[in-house]
């Protein structure tokens, strides 16, 4: 069950009241923690050893933030890295993880061009590219999913299984969750039903593991396309069990901001903060980061 505090910071304050997946109400606050010039269309974020490392859908830049001294600085992942870069030609970085020392980041596979995995180690600052497109392939066969059917969008690392959080955008895509053994590489698929704004059902945006729950966000965009944006209609924030996949709660955090990326900030017996970012879809160069806090009591 999520119970929400409110707070005010530097007088910038979200507070609504909304009805939940189990049509309890609760009550939230989401607030603009703080705004990052130099880095465009947010699609993730990874909290680690106070230092915010975030992902851009139209760059090629890894981006490592401080937040106390708000400096920012760029890693290079390609020969000639850019920004803004064309939808037909961009990787679409959608998730990101940690894997022991290193980030791993991933393209969304909804392309040619979206087959890329990434990883960044954090103590030789080395960068590596795997190409996906076999694993993406055997994630269209168990599904039945046309090559622009495919739309990962989050990714959670745990000992040797990865979950590919899939959105079911598109017309016949189902949202739901590829859970792969790294040892045997076998893989399963799990369907997932989610809730709806005017019969429009959310879908998966990103997802991280905090203990044994799965904390995930899915927004409602009213379009049947994962390469054209649609109107966003709410961003749901949920709970999710490990062991068997069971929605144990969802909440709709905002009516019109496009979640996209989730981490945990904070962990205390009485609170958790989590922070959010949000893709603008724009070729502007100045990204919100929004803290969520959930009261554990």
């Amino acid at each position: 069950m999520f119970h929400f505090v409110i707070f005010i910071y530097k007088d910038k304050c979200i507070f609504e009241t909304l009805k939940n997946y189990h049509s309890k109400m609760e009550k939230f606050q989401l607030q603009l923690f703080f705004q990052i010039i130099g880095l465009g269309s947010a699609s993730g974020l990874l909290y680690h050893n106070h230092l915010l490392y975030l992902i851009s859908d139209n760059s090629t830049y890894l981006y490592e933030y401080k937040i106390e001294s708000n400096e920012l600085t760029k890693i290079a992942l390609t020969e000639n890295p850019a920004e803004n870069i064309s939808k037909k030609e961009k990787l679409d970085f959608e998730s990101i993880a940690l894997k022991g020392n290193k980030i791993v980041f991933l393209g969304s596979g909804s392309t040619e061009n979206r087959n890329i995995a990434k990883s960044f180690h954090l103590k030789s600052k080395k960068i590596k590219t795997f190409d996906f497109i076999k694993h993406f392939e055997n994630f269209r066969k168990i599904t039945s999913l046309s090559n622009d059917e495919l739309n990962i969008e989050g990714l959670i690392i745990i000992e040797d299984k990865i979950l590919f959080f899939q959105r079911g955008n598109a017309i016949n895509a189902s949202n739901g969750i590829f859970i792969m053994n790294e040892i045997t590489q076998n893989i399963i698929f799990k369907t997932v039903s989610l809730p709806k704004i005017n019969n429009v059902e959310a879908s998966f945006t990103d997802a991280i593991l905090v203990d044994k729950t799965i904390y995930f966000l899915a927004t409602v965009e009213n379009t049947i396309s994962t390469y054209d944006d649609g109107e966003i209609l709410g961003t749901f924030v949920g709970e999710m069990n490990l062991e068997n996949f069971n929605i144990e709660n969802t909440i709709l955090i905002s009516k019109t901001n496009k979640f996209e990326g989730i981490t945990l900030f904070k962990n205390t017996e009485s609170e958790m903060e989590f922070l959010l970012c949000e893709d603008n879809d724009t070729e502007e160069l100045k990204s919100n980061i929004y803290k969520l806090t959930i009261n554990k009591k």
